[in-house]
């Protein structure tokens, strides 16, 4: 369904239902130079089991208009304007990558407004690098090849996803392509200069999940060590096997661990 977020048209994804604000409700936010799409298994789950789902393109992204915004915390506020305009007054939240970031600040900063936060495939601070940086500033084809290439494990390099019909690689290349000119370099450069993590993590007052990629090659187990040891009590789960992306990657192991928060 389409929505009015500050004079844009806005789509969010809700599994053709209505939201009714007197249910429990889920968000779901999607990674750098992606959609809605990428969390279709778990939303039409959430849906199916009476929740409000919430499924948004960022502003720029997919079907929603505007301009990309260029900071987490942009994004994280115009998330409860998204809110505001469905009259939720507390929802779960899930990000994926940049998403995760968003739900992690949205969460620290307007504490009365969520529940309960998952985190997928997740660091901070999550630096760029130079190379991904450079390629999406100049609208490269490269970016988007590094971003498919180092997002998957490299035994999914391969597919062989347990569920049929799952175009791993190829799929995620073909998203990739489809953003418009200039979003990716936005959102690498919101992920890269977003210093506040840390701070933000230690204020959360909700429950935490945290689900990472044992082989994630972008965002490594290792480099989530500080965000872990800063978060209150999260429940940690590693999920054998996958990289970076692993809604597509371990799309059932994922969903088994988000049912435990969200």
């Amino acid at each position: 369904m389409k929505i009015d977020v500050a004079g844009k048209d806005t789509y969010v994804y809700t599994n053709y239902r209505e939201i009714d604000p007197g249910k429990a409700s889920v968000v779901f936010l999607h990674g750098s130079g992606m959609d809605h799409t990428v969390w279709t298994l778990p939303a039409r789950h959430f849906a199916r089991h009476g929740r409000n789902v919430i499924s948004v393109d960022l502003p720029g992204h997919g079907r929603s208009a505007g301009e990309p915004l260029t900071s987490i915390e942009a994004m994280a506020d115009w998330l409860i304007i998204v809110l505001d305009t469905l009259a939720i007054e507390q929802t779960a939240i899930t990000g994926h990558s940049l998403g995760s970031l968003v739900a992690l600040d949205c969460a620290a900063r307007h504490p009365e407004r969520i529940r309960a936060a998952a985190l997928v495939g997740t660091t901070s601070p999550m630096p760029v690098s130079d190379a991904i940086l450079n390629a999406s500033a100049s609208d490269d084809h490269d970016a988007f090849d590094m971003l498919t290439q180092w997002g998957y494990s490299k035994r999914h390099q391969y597919g062989g996803n347990s569920n049929p019909g799952m175009w791993m690689v190829g799929g995620t290349l073909a998203l990739f392509e489809r953003s418009r000119s200039g979003v990716l370099n936005a959102d690498m450069t919101a992920c890269n200069d977003y210093t506040a993590g840390l701070e933000r993590a230690a204020t959360l007052q909700c429950p935490v999940l945290a689900v990472l990629g044992e082989q994630d090659r972008l965002t490594p187990v290792r480099s989530a060590q500080n965000l872990l040891q800063a978060l209150p009590d999260p429940d940690i789960r590693v999920l054998a096997g996958a990289g970076h992306t692993l809604m597509t990657e371990s799309p059932n192991d994922l969903l088994d661990a988000l049912k435990s928060v969200l």
